[in-house]
């Protein structure tokens, strides 16, 4: 049976290596021009938080190395990982639309038309970047982009930057230019959650096993001593504490707090400014809530992206939220035969959310395909019952 997947990413490559393992033949599709395009424009200082042990995609774990995978190490493991299982996406396929069809999905795309029973979404979180509506942004004249857009830090040698965000990305990114010597301030927008890498010598994404134990809540508030201790107060550097502890922010919010890589040593050295969320931006100058202002050379926004998949899809309320994100994602949707891989942010890590998803995703078309086998047998025999009564 033929099945179709969205994406030749770490997500995509997952869901096709499950399903061609659960009898299917997979085809992928993919907008960009190679295996992991989107990982290679990531920013060039780019470390995975998760352990090595625990960033391997299904039936093929990461090779041995560091303990916390290189951007260009994921990249080679997913040219390797496509290889190990004869994965061959189809590159410039950017895709239009997917449609119900006779034989179960119609997905046009720009080399074509390709159908099938199934159909995986496997695009990943980052898809659209983000970037807020600010007064004045456009009179600015300076250098202003998505992080999506930022490599490295030399081309702000001898400016002065504004990065507006704190999760990952935007810590990142900051210590990156802290550490090349270029003048870099934090705008925070609202109260944050802190991690450390590490607890106790154990990747802190590696601790899951606590909220399989206890609920999540409970854990918040047993580790929140330690984290005290490991890290001090969110006042410390200047930052508000939000009402909520980290577990809660990811389950209840889909917002992963920020692992400290070493940003927060250089905002207590004075290297990192923390300032308030940006208010608006008149020529040169980002000014902040609460009144203070202050002049930039350019600004990076590190504040996501959005997922909206209805441009493709379609209105689809009982798959789709009102902004156009999977209800479901790693299980079986109210559409027969469609799926999404790895639409919800892990506290555990992408990679291994995103195995996790394509494995369980498999295994459900699996059952699906049981069902309607059966299905038809049912009719068969209601068929031939019929006309045996005819006779």
């Amino acid at each position: 049976m033929r099945a179709i997947v969205i994406g030749a990413g770490p997500s995509g490559l997952a869901a096709a290596a499950c399903l061609k393992k659960a009898g299917f033949t997979p085809e992928i599709l993919d907008a960009g021009k190679k295996i992991g395009d989107s990982w290679r424009r990531h920013y060039d200082r780019l470390h995975l938080h998760t352990a090595r042990g625990r960033s391997g995609l299904p039936g093929l774990p990461m090779p041995r190395g560091p303990r916390y995978p290189s951007r260009d190490e994921v990249v080679e493991y997913l040219q390797t990982y496509a290889e190990h299982f004869d994965l061959r996406p189809q590159f410039g396929c950017a895709v239009e639309t997917v449609k119900p069809s006779n034989s179960g999905w119609r997905v046009t795309h720009a080399k074509g038309v390709s159908e099938a029973p199934v159909v995986v979404f496997a695009t990943g979180l980052n898809g659209t970047p983000f970037v807020p509506e600010f007064t004045g942004l456009a009179e600015f004249g300076g250098n202003w982009v998505h992080s999506s857009s930022y490599k490295s830090a030399a081309p702000y040698a001898g400016k002065k930057v504004l990065v507006v965000g704190f999760g990952n990305t935007a810590g990142d990114v900051a210590l990156d230019l802290a550490e090349a010597g270029v003048a870099v301030d934090m705008a925070v927008r609202g109260p944050v959650n802190l991690l450390p890498k590490e607890l106790f010598g154990i990747p802190v994404t590696s601790l899951g096993i606590l909220r399989k134990i206890l609920p999540y809540k409970i854990v918040d508030a047993l580790t929140a001593p330690i984290l005290w201790l490991k890290l001090g107060r969110n006042e410390d550097y200047g930052l508000r504490s939000a009402p909520k502890g980290p577990n809660a922010q990811v389950i209840e919010d889909g917002r992963i707090p920020m692992i400290d890589v070493g940003a927060l040593a250089q905002i207590k050295k004075g290297r990192i400014g923390i300032r308030p969320g940006p208010e608006r931006f008149s020529r040169g100058t980002c000014h902040f809530v609460g009144g203070s202002s202050a002049a930039y050379d350019a600004v990076i926004f590190a504040t996501g992206y959005r997922v909206d998949l209805r441009p493709i899809l379609g209105p689809m309320p009982d798959v789709l939220d009102d902004a156009g994100k999977p209800l479901v994602s790693g299980g079986r949707t109210a559409a027969h035969g469609l799926y999404f891989c790895s639409y919800y942010v892990s506290p555990d890590g992408q990679l291994r959310q995103s195995g996790l998803d394509a494995e369980a995703i498999s295994a459900d078309a699996v059952v699906a395909r049981s069902e309607e086998h059966t299905s038809e047998l049912q009719s068969l025999r209601r068929i031939s019952y019929a006309v045996f009564c005819l006779k």
